[in-house]
């Protein structure tokens, strides 16, 4: 396989996820990784700088919607492994690594500015600032975590998981961040199954990892209206402010982010399954393409721009992908 960016900024994320990987692939050498991770092998100069990784196709095919409800407690495992990993097999990769304050504040800047665009209802910006300036929502422990856990971007073979692509957005943050688009997309019967699975899995406490979950999942339209305004894309715009509509009305009458998942009577220990309502939150308002461009902080145009990467024939193409692959028909 071949992976060549296609910009300065998208070749720098790729920088530090050849340093990532270099160590994740330790991380499965000592068994602390039940699934593969592209191995670079090789690279390529460019003509216009910088290079291209070339790496062995890892066996699988990505995980399908249909897939996640009888696959949830293999996903959620997978997950809940690399959010075990020491932080720091992220040091000296130049990826980010945030504390739950400074996770908090950036989750925040993302609201203010997306407020002064004026594209957003008013109903929505004070059900996100609640939850933000509700500082039980951010004791949590920070991991590693991919930054993009599209279902695409796992790759399973025979109902398990055999490998996890495309870490450029891999970070220190906030583990609700990577249950998000998998509780977006995951039938109404897959979602306690993944979320029980993962919290024994991991075995740590986390009595708001939902209600984080629902939060991302919302503010992922926000990152959708940024990436119009700042690339001056009137369609992207629309849609954006069609989908935050149509979420102002859905979480109306809805609780409070912070207490979704949460009975008020329980301990800060105990948690309930969670709500349909939270379901549909999670499910119906992550915006296209989101887990790209981070929160909290301006993103360049070039930052939206895909990377090349060529994939078999046998998958097809999706103009909806951010990337495409081939495999390389000789070593040259």
């Amino acid at each position: 396989m071949v992976k060549a960016p296609r910009s300065v900024i998208t070749g720098a994320a790729m920088e530090g996820e050849v340093a990532l990987l270099e160590n994740l692939a330790l991380a499965i050498d000592d068994g602390d990784l039940p699934f593969e991770v592209p191995r670079p092998a090789g690279f390529a100069p460019l003509p216009e700088g910088g290079r291209a990784m070339v790496f062995p196709e890892i066996a699988g095919r990505p995980l399908s919607v249909a897939q996640l409800a009888g696959m949830a407690t293999s996903v959620a495992e997978a997950i809940a492994a690399l959010h075990s990993l020491p932080i720091g097999v992220l040091a000296e990769t130049g990826l980010p690594t945030y504390s739950a304050q400074e996770y908090r504040e950036r989750r925040l800047s993302e609201v203010d500015e997306a407020a002064a665009t004026g594209h957003v209802p008013g109903s929505l910006l004070q059900r996100w600032e609640d939850a933000c300036e509700d500082v039980r929502l951010w004791r949590f422990m920070p991991t590693v975590v991919h930054g993009d856990l599209l279902p695409e971007h796992i790759l399973t073979t025979g109902g398990n998981v055999v490998g996890v692509i495309e870490w450029a957005a891999a970070q220190v943050g906030d583990p609700a961040d990577d249950l998000a688009p998998l509780l977006a997309a995951a039938p109404e019967e897959a979602m306690d199954t993944l979320l029980e699975a993962y919290g024994a899995a991991r075995g740590v406490e986390d009595e708001h990892l939902l209600a984080r979950a629902v939060l991302a999942s919302e503010l992922a339209i926000l990152r959708w209206l940024m990436h119009g305004v700042r690339s001056h894309d009137s369609d992207v715009i629309n849609d954006a402010v069609h989908m935050l509509e149509e979420l102002a009305a859905a979480t109306e009458d809805a609780e409070p982010i912070a207490t979704i998942g949460v009975a008020p009577e329980m301990t800060a220990a105990e948690t309930t399954p969670p709500p349909a309502g939270a379901a549909e939150s999670v499910r119906s308002f992550a915006a296209p393409g989101s887990g790209a461009i981070p929160l909290g902080e301006p993103a360049p145009e070039a930052e939206a721009e895909p990377q090349v990467r060529l994939r078999s024939e046998e998958e097809g193409l999706d103009d909806d992908m951010p990337t495409v692959e081939l495999p390389l028909e000789d070593e040259d």
